[in-house]
């Protein structure tokens, strides 16, 4: 067998979509100088996707931070020269051949899977790390010694190996979101993390094309305000990291960033397939105020301090439901202080007049985070110009329809309880999903209002559109679990309760399908009043 193989620069490997909805397997360099054919990326699963896309906006980066669009050298040296530089991309319609293909030729000893001193992502040190087989390798069917899953899309040899193409996809993934299971080797080593995508609440921007997508994540400034340092990505580093667990200062470049090895791995081949693969934890850094990340959102560590950290997406909220605090900087009604998303406040920083659609991707983790249990991501479009200045108003508004979500979704819940307790159950022991109910059936409809709104639109009369539609949704809820209680529920009982208070005494209160209905109407008006707009 060759010492030297597969060289993701020239052999296909990663999939892509084509207009047609067919999925193609392409090369690196392909996926950058045609990224304009391509509708999107078509890996395996989302978490995949996004660990090849960093991959592709690291040599982006690379390039574009030092040369031009028509491959000059001109290192970025003013912050509003990087905005020039992107437009100039960007009305080319296609990443430009030339800067790519020389770049990528200069380091094409760099990008081989299988090399006896530099395989791509990959450190030769990493085989005294712990022996996994192809099945821990393919995280759609990844497994542990002790839970195998009863059903998966891969059988027979797909599960005891994988092609160098599938391999070099899922060695992406793994470093990017492999879980903490990873025992140390060395003695008074901490246990590992998960790894740095796992750590972050991954957000990205999405286009109508490959091309699109990639260039509104291409940052070229740090948080649309900054210069970077010089590119270091992993493959143009002399001497790769190969200690396990190595902790290090937080990159100050972006390239690096995205290229980080937070795994120490090593592939082993049969037969020309990946049977199996060793791993070490390796590069770590502490997650506060780690701004050099442009695809996280953050929340502050606690409420005194000035410390950011990355937030992790919930599978069970829908994307909207945290639309201000991932969206928009202080308003009149929210004085705390926020740290937006880096490549919002690029997308931001561009001034784009279209629609845009932002994504968040995330992988779920089992108990101790041993293990990944599921994937999910999640996505919404609205008009970037409710970014700037210009949208303030907006801003303002969409926050408080949130809100009132929010506060109707609570005057569900406590509706769901009253008639629990009318029909003679425990007060201590609600169970009611009425909240989620609430909010599935107004989330398509928030969507496309959201997607609805621009600069030209009559914002009282969205607004009120808006609060007619939630009102609706709410009232029909709230009703239709009235007429499922029992007779019960329609006579009531009577119940007792101790007032607070050191000599508090106790009061007996009457619960009544009717009379809670009436309560709940009563505080669905006050939220939703006819003609609250701001």
């Amino acid at each position: 067998m060759k010492e030297i193989e597969f060289n993701l620069l020239d052999e296909p490997w990663i999939r892509v979509l084509l207009p047609d909805y067919q999925v193609k397997e392409v090369s690196l360099t392909e996926a950058l100088l045609k990224a304009h054919t391509y509708v999107d990326l078509a890996g395996e699963l989302p978490t995949q996707d996004v660990a090849v896309l960093r991959l592709l906006l690291a040599v982006l980066l690379t390039i574009f931070l030092r040369e031009d669009e028509k491959g000059n050298e001109a290192p970025l040296e003013e912050p509003d020269k990087a905005t020039d530089r992107w437009k100039a991309l960007w009305n080319l319609g296609a990443f430009p051949e030339e800067p790519i293909r020389t770049y990528l030729e200069t380091w094409h000893e760099r990008f081989w899977l299988f090399h006896p001193e530099r395989p791509f992502w990959q450190v030769p040190e990493a085989s005294m790390g712990t022996e996994y087989g192809a099945a821990k390798l393919n995280g759609e069917i990844s497994e542990s010694s002790n839970k195998l899953r009863l059903f998966t899309s891969y059988a027979g040899q797909g599960k005891t190996e994988v092609t160098y193409a599938q391999a070099a996809r899922w060695l992406l993934y793994i470093n990017g979101f492999d879980d903490s299971s990873l025992k140390p080797k060395a003695k008074g080593l901490p246990k590992a993390r998960v790894g740095w995508l796992g750590q972050i609440g991954l957000i990205m921007a999405q286009g109508k094309n490959l091309f699109e997508t990639l260039m509104f994540n291409l940052t070229l400034l740090k948080d649309g305000e900054s210069l970077w340092e010089g590119p270091k990505p992993c493959w143009e580093l002399e001497k790769l990291r190969s200690g396990e667990r190595t902790e290090i200062v937080e990159p100050d470049n972006y390239p690096e960033l995205l290229t980080l090895q937070s795994r120490r791995l090593l592939l082993s081949r049969e037969r020309g397939c990946v049977t199996k693969f060793h791993s070490l934890a390796g590069d770590f850094f502490e997650c506060e105020n780690v701004f050099s990340e442009q695809m996280t959102i953050w929340e502050k560590k606690d409420k005194i301090s000035e410390i950011f950290i990355p937030k992790s997406h919930l599978p069970s909220m829908q994307f909207w439901r945290e639309f201000p605090s991932i969206f928009f900087g202080n308003t009149k009604k929210g004085n705390q202080k926020k740290h937006l998303p880096g490549v919002v406040k690029w997308i931001d920083k561009l001034n784009l007049n279209n629609l845009i659609t932002f994504k968040i991707i995330s992988a779920v983790y089992g108990n101790k985070k041993s293990s990944v249990t599921d994937t999910f991501s999640d996505s919404l479009t609205f008009h970037a110009s409710l970014l700037d200045e210009l949208g303030k108003n907006w801003q303002e508004r969409i926050q408080m329809e949130i809100e009132n979500c929010h506060r109707a979704a609570g005057s569900l819940w406590i509706l769901a309880k009253n008639l629990q307790i009318a029909a003679g159950g425990d007060e201590n022991n609600i169970t009611t999903n009425v909240k989620d109910q609430f909010y599935y059936q107004i989330d398509q409809p928030f969507r496309e209002w959201l997607a609805s709104i621009d600069m030209d639109s009559d914002r009282d009369e969205m607004q009120q559109a808006w609060q007619d539609t939630a009102r609706k949704a709410a009232y029909a809820l709230g009703w239709n679990m009235v007429i499922q209680t029992g007779p019960a529920a329609f006579s009531g009982r009577i119940l007792k309760k101790k007032e607070k208070g050191k000599n508090a005494e106790e009061k007996a209160y009457h619960y009544s399908a009717p009379e809670s209905f009436n309560t709940f109407c009563k505080q669905l008006n006050r939220i939703y009043k006819r003609g609250d707009t701001l």
